[in-house]
């Protein structure tokens, strides 16, 4: 932006630039040029000065000296501006004005609409994508002015500028890339009917209810990197072995739904990943002084899952027990001592639990090799990957393998073992002439293809980010909470908004589009105010992080109108109803006991390796208490117990 003087200033200035000091012969960039009332602020220029120079800027009348920064610009923080208006900004060297710009004061309250109006227009819409955008042409419309002329100019820097430059920033790239390639090998691996060879080695060991819905549980941890391969693989191929099992499918959509997305929100090599370290980093951009990366912030806050990995815990508790309550106990007892898998009143399309881009090829081997050995690939390129770009990276000697992993690059890492996978997911189907070239590619662009939508919610993100940082969002939520709000209670905070949001808009990965970037900045600058942002309060931001997903899956789990839900419920040939209303006292409690037991004393400095098994033990408690044994009461009914 170059500055714009006013007359007859811009004249001395001019003169002062070409007649006393040829160093100040050039432009000046001036920026914000939009601040918040009674929000701290900073004003950086760039411009070449000499080291002799005197520096200051001028802003409503009071002239403050500026500290010249490593890269040549030169800045003056904590301004504060109590009206709103217009401000006049100067810069003076050695006394002199130089250059003017304009700084336009809104109030506060105005930067938190954008992120406010998406979360409202998702839960009206149900649709995550246009309450993004809306959200985002808000804030380039607050950006520009509120004027006739700013809407119009806001809706095409919406797109012009904050999408363009989301895409085109290097990091973005690398994740955009690598979550499309493992997208495409999950593609490829499928059609080859490799992810059917691994089901076909699970499913003998299925003899019992118990066993047949512990096999479900398993075969959904396994199918780990993607959660909507897992719900459709996982569903369809279960079925029939647990109707004749006589379990019920409102059980069998419980556990393909309680294993799909929890296992593929913490697995450090999934479909999700990108989008979850893409949405990590994006917040931490605004965490002056936080220096770790972004990636191994995800995998520091992978033990404070608590939901998502209580959650695998309870289905497995659930499965092997035999006991269950709830409306679950009831649709168990009519499976056992009926035989009818579904209730009477259920309403099932069984047409539509097939995805036709999964579906193995007629007539040709299904082996569980074909899916083993490129998921091994990726999951060892990864940590090839992790140590190579690590080790090039550090400095200094007897660095262990901690320091090595910090220093990682993760984007080159991801996008080196996406890349390995995929060719060897192809080389292994094209060499054993199970698919041919050109089915090939189509099985891997059909897996890229189910990426679209994901990735397009996740460049909406980034530029919400982009424009809540330019209205200093973060700034005034911190004004606003700062000193009322115990840093302990955020994360806590956070999952309570994430489920609602998810609960109410059925999107997992819109949620945390929305959220990630702003509550990352938001609890570090309360950590700050608080004097506690060190690195041994850092427990709080890998907690801050996991609720942010823990909480998206906990609403993506009890919503009738999320897709990963509705999902699991036509894999599993379940009523959808049904379905959601067997579930959510599964889930009701296990967030519950996360919450309550794990999230919030781990806030106030409880380990986390202590709060997980306490948390897991208060559930057997529980769930002994409130469960009875569904089988135990079918041979009874049937005579066949005493």
């Amino acid at each position: 932006m170059h500055t714009r003087c006013a007359l007859p200033t811009c004249a001395i200035a001019v003169w002062l630039c070409f007649c006393v000091s040829p160093a100040w012969a050039q432009d000046y960039e001036i920026e914000p040029t939009l601040a918040l009332a009674g929000i701290p602020f900073e004003v950086s220029v760039m411009g070449k000065v000499s080291d002799s120079d005197v520096l200051a800027v001028r802003v409503g009348g009071e002239t403050l000296i500026a500290d010249v920064e490593e890269n040549g610009s030169f800045m003056v923080a904590d301004i504060v501006v109590s009206s709103t208006g217009p401000v006049e900004v100067e810069l003076l060297i050695n006394g002199s004005i130089v250059a003017m710009s304009s700084v336009r004061v809104i109030p506060g309250w105005i930067s938190i609409l954008p992120p406010l109006i998406a979360i409202g227009v998702a839960l009206i819409t149900k649709n995550v994508i246009p309450a993004l955008f809306l959200g985002l042409w808000f804030g380039a419309f607050a950006a520009h002015g509120f004027s006739f002329a700013g809407a119009g100019w806001g809706l095409l820097d919406a797109f012009q500028i904050y999408v363009l430059e989301a895409i085109t920033n290097p990091g973005h790239a690398a994740i955009i890339l690598f979550t499309f390639m493992i997208g495409g090998m999950v593609g490829i691996v499928s059609k080859s009917g490799g992810m059917q060879g691994v089901v076909n080695k699970i499913v003998p060991f299925a003899r019992t209810p118990e066993r047949g819905q512990a096999a479900t549980g398993v075969l959904g941890l396994v199918i780990f990197f993607d959660d909507y391969a897992n719900v459709l693989i996982v569903g369809n191929t279960m079925r029939q072995v647990t109707d004749r099992l006589r379990v019920s499918r409102e059980k069998l959509a419980y556990i393909v739904d309680s294993t799909a997305a929890p296992v593929a929100c913490v697995a450090f090599v999934t479909t999700w990943i990108g989008f979850e370290v893409g949405q990590i980093a994006t917040g931490m951009q605004q965490m002056d002084g936080y220096n770790e990366a972004a990636y191994t912030v995800f995998l520091k806050s992978i033990p404070y899952s608590f939901y998502p990995i209580l959650a695998m815990f309870f289905v497995f508790l659930v499965s092997l027990s035999g006991r269950d309550f709830g409306p679950m106990y009831h649709a168990e007892i009519r499976a056992r001592t009926t035989g009818q898998v579904l209730s009477p009143t259920a309403h099932v399309d069984e047409s539509a639990g097939g995805a036709r881009e999964l579906v193995p090829k007629e007539g040709q081997p299904q082996r569980a090799l074909n899916a083993m050995i490129p998921i091994s690939v990726l999951v060892g390129g990864v940590l090839v990957g992790l140590y190579v770009t690590g080790e090039a990276n550090v400095t200094g000697e007897g660095n262990g393998l901690r320091e090595i992993i910090g220093e990682a690059d993760s984007y080159k890492a991801l996008m080196w073992a996406s890349l390995l996978g995929a060719f060897t997911a192809a080389a292994l189907s094209i060499g054993q002439r199970i698919l041919t070239i050109a089915e090939t590619v189509d099985a891997w662009y059909a897996g890229l293809k189910a990426m679209m939508i994901a990735m397009i919610i996740l460049v909406l993100a980034w530029a919400l980010s982009a424009v809540t940082e330019v209205l200093n969002t973060a700034g005034y939520l911190v004004s606003v909470l700062g000193d009322a709000l115990h840093p302990g209670f955020v994360p806590a905070l956070v999952f309570i908004l994430s489920a609602a949001t998810a609960f109410a808009t059925g999107s997992s990965w819109g949620t945390m589009g929305i959220l990630m970037p702003l509550v990352l900045p938001l609890t570090w600058a309360v950590m700050q105010a608080s004097n506690m942002a060190t690195p041994e309060n850092y427990g709080i931001i890998y907690s801050t992080v996991s609720c942010v997903l823990a909480g998206s899956v906990w609403g993506d789990h009890c919503s009738p109108i999320s897709d990963t839900t509705i999902l699991s419920s036509m894999a599993s040939g379940s009523d959808h109803i049904d379905h959601v209303r067997t579930q959510l006292p599964y889930a009701l409690l296990v967030g519950s006991v996360g919450m309550v037991i794990g999230t919030i004393p781990t806030g106030f400095g409880l380990p986390w390796w202590l709060a997980l098994p306490i948390s897991a033990v208060m559930l057997v408690g529980i769930h002994r208490f409130l469960a009875k044994p569904v089988d135990l009461e079918f041979q009874a009914e049937n005579g066949t117990v005493t």
